[in-house]
């Protein structure tokens, strides 16, 4: 299964599924149904996605003297992902998919 997040920022984004799943259930949105980010819930979505790259990035930190897994990341539990995408990549296109907003115009993000 395959998650294609929208924006009117910038174009699709398209993630297998444990992936798209693992961005919703960071951005706070139910896994398996539609999961639209009003303008409103931009920010939050925006600062716990911020919070886990923050979060990951001190845990490869204090493992750093540990060497690192063959091509994998460490996942915030401290499992190996197993494709060497960190979070802060991962995340890249959905903190700059967010639409500025406007004043007097809707917008906002969906799945």
């Amino acid at each position: 299964m395959l998650y294609r997040f929208k924006s009117q920022a910038t174009a699709d984004v398209i993630m297998l599924q444990r992936n798209g799943e693992q961005m919703l259930e960071i951005m706070g949105k139910p896994v398996g149904g539609p999961g639209v980010l009003t303008v409103e819930q931009i920010p939050a979505a925006i600062a716990a996605l911020e919070a886990a790259v923050a979060a990951q990035e001190a845990a490869l930190k204090a493992n750093e003297a540990a060497p690192p897994p063959d091509d994998d990341d460490i996942t915030l539990d401290g499992s190996a992902r197993g494709d060497g995408v960190l979070l802060r990549q991962r995340a890249a296109p959905h903190r700059h998919a967010a639409p500025q907003p406007r004043s007097g115009r809707a917008g906002g993000v969906g799945v």
